[in-house]
């Protein structure tokens, strides 16, 4: 079905594309024009609609059809799957007739625009994950609906934009632990404890408050920060005790540990290790940074240092020299590899 589906689309597009080369006739009055627009409208030919409502705003600037021709085209537009044309319509009617008694409308038509953006031809037929798209569209619906609940809360479509901003504050809150848990993956465990408590903090009342909770967690352990992390998963535990990554009461991490051994300690078991293993919490980043610092600590001048330092770096070489004498024969024979 869905290719059925998808062929009779790329027909009725082949369609629109041969009639949008419609020639009006130049003589036709105001009325006219605008009762064949409402024919086409009627007719959801949209296409034809939409050049017929621009000759009449054209033609017609002052026109008692104008304004009423302004705000169908707006719905043309979206109604012909043309999101970008009908937002800079609707904003175009806002700013020109910001006391219209049905301004709240083309807020409304705004906000459908954006909303459906994300959802073209393809998408309608072939399912998709929409948490995991960019969430740009559904942030300026969920802002578009906003304003116009805030600006008319009596207004009719009022209800209808505060049920869509309900979904829309869901999509983005599963939106900001997909991307979380991406960081962790990448092993940015700072990145994704800021994205869990993002979600915390910003997307109450939502059901992925549970598992921005969880990401914390998990990133707080892996960071070796034991207190964020145990006041992570208290909080997680009192208000979610059935969330998946909580079995039998004990938090089981969602991402296993990253192997970053080289390819010859994994084939070796471990018993040639190229380099030294991480210390937790560390990361090559991290030692590649206190390195840089090291090497330019030791270019500075020795009249440029504080006055002792010297001292403490002869006390800190006095000090491996006698770590090193004191290894045993058997160090020395296996190069520190059983140390």
């Amino acid at each position: 079905m869905q290719v059925r589906h998808l062929l009779l689309i790329a027909i009725l597009a082949l369609t629109a594309a041969c009639s949008s080369n419609e020639v009006l006739d130049e003589n036709l009055s105001e009325t006219e024009l605008y009762q064949q627009a409402q024919s086409d409208l009627d007719n959801s030919s949209y296409t034809s609609a939409i050049t017929k409502l621009k000759a009449l705003e054209s033609r017609y600037p002052f026109g008692r059809y104008a304004e009423q021709a302004q705000l169908e085209l707006i719905f043309a537009y979206y109604k012909n799957a043309e999101p970008e044309a009908a937002r800079s319509a609707a904003e175009r009617f806002i700013r020109l007739h910001p006391q219209h008694p049905n301004v709240d409308y083309a807020y409304y038509l705004k906000g459908l625009a954006s909303f459906d953006q994300d959802r073209g031809l393809i998408a309608r037929f072939v399912p998709l994950d929409m948490t995991k798209r960019d969430p740009g569209a559904a942030r300026d619906s969920y802002n578009e609906f906003a304003q116009l609940t805030s600006r008319y809360p009596n207004s009719r479509y009022a209800p209808d934009a505060k049920q869509r901003m309900i979904y829309l504050r869901n999509l983005l809150a599963a939106y900001e632990i997909h991307a979380g848990y991406y960081y962790l993956s990448r092993q940015a465990y700072v990145a994704a404890a800021n994205r869990g408590r993002y979600v915390v903090e910003n997307f109450q009342e939502t059901p992925a408050v549970a598992d921005g909770l969880a990401l914390m967690t998990e990133a707080y352990q892996r960071l070796t920060l034991d207190e964020l992390a145990a006041t992570s998963l208290e909080t997680l535990k009192l208000n979610y005790p059935d969330h998946p990554t909580l079995v039998d009461g004990q938090f089981v991490p969602r991402e296993e540990e990253a192997d970053n051994r080289s390819w010859l300690a994994k084939v070796t078991l471990g018993l040639i290790e190229t380099d030294t293993p991480l210390p937790p919490g560390e990361t090559r980043a991290s030692q590649d940074v206190i390195r840089q610092y090291e090497e330019a600590e030791e270019q500075i001048p020795d009249e440029l240092k504080p006055q002792g330092q010297d001292e403490a770096d002869e006390a800190d070489e006095a000090s491996s020299d006698s770590q090193d004498n004191d290894r045993s024969w058997f160090s020395y024979m296996t190069f520190g590899l059983f140390d």
